[in-house]
């Protein structure tokens, strides 16, 4: 089921960093890039099973969930009680066997989600937060759709498209890339942000890291 956006809010602040950090070498129509469908996945099968062990270990599938810059995989070991996507590609979303309903959304473009307050037990973002061009107005947003003490979860490995990443991601080792994403977090109002290696570099396949955050008792950034 497709959704179309339900609220309109004032546009977001500019971003809190550093000028040319959020700067990406292909800065054309997000739009025409993710056009076409890619039915693979972006990690292997091993860092697939520790993002699902992850979100079991948090029991996020007790509760409602939204997969941002999702795909037509969302790589629970469980499907959330209620699991929505929100991604760029219309045919990917809809073979998403998960997913209860799915909007498409160029967060590039708006950063504000298409989702009531408070409309989310969990928010899950794997391997795309190094897209985002107004990181900490989208997560403000995230901040803003979460119910209090719901949690915002990360995870990302070392693969990505270089030409559509932001230039602070390219730069950054994977310390500094975690370094990033709790920024990130932080500038977006969340609270109480750790971190884990779930698989360290150096192996045969691909390592894997994890930031994960929670909005507090008061409403983000992004909220009216």
């Amino acid at each position: 089921m497709d959704r179309t956006p339900i609220d309109r809010r004032a546009e977001p602040p500019p971003e809190p960093f550093p000028p040319g950090w959020l700067a990406r070498a292909d800065d054309s129509d997000d739009r025409a890039f993710y056009a076409p469908p890619r039915f693979t996945t972006h990690i292997d099968d091993r860092a697939i099973r520790a993002v699902g062990r992850l979100y079991e270990e948090l029991g996020l599938a007790d509760g409602e969930v939204l997969d941002l810059m999702s795909s037509w995989v969302s790589h629970f070991t469980r499907t959330p009680r209620r699991l929505t996507g929100l991604g760029m590609n219309r045919a990917e979303l809809a073979a998403n066997p998960a997913l209860h309903a799915h909007v498409v959304h160029d967060l590039n473009a708006d950063p504000r989600l298409p989702f009531p307050d408070a409309a989310f037990d969990a928010v899950v973002c794997c391997v795309s937060i190094d897209y985002l061009t107004r990181p900490a107005a989208v997560l403000g947003d995230v901040c803003r759709s979460l119910r209090p003490g719901g949690r915002l979860v990360v995870t990302w490995s070392n693969r990505c498209f270089p030409t559509k990443a932001v230039r602070a991601w390219l730069i950054a080792d994977d310390e500094e890339r975690i370094g990033i994403v709790s920024a990130y977090a932080a500038a977006a109002g969340l609270v109480d942000a750790s971190h884990r290696t779930l698989i360290a570099p150096g192996g045969a396949g691909d390592p894997l890291w994890t930031v994960i955050a929670r909005r507090g008792d008061r409403r983000g950034p992004g909220g009216s």
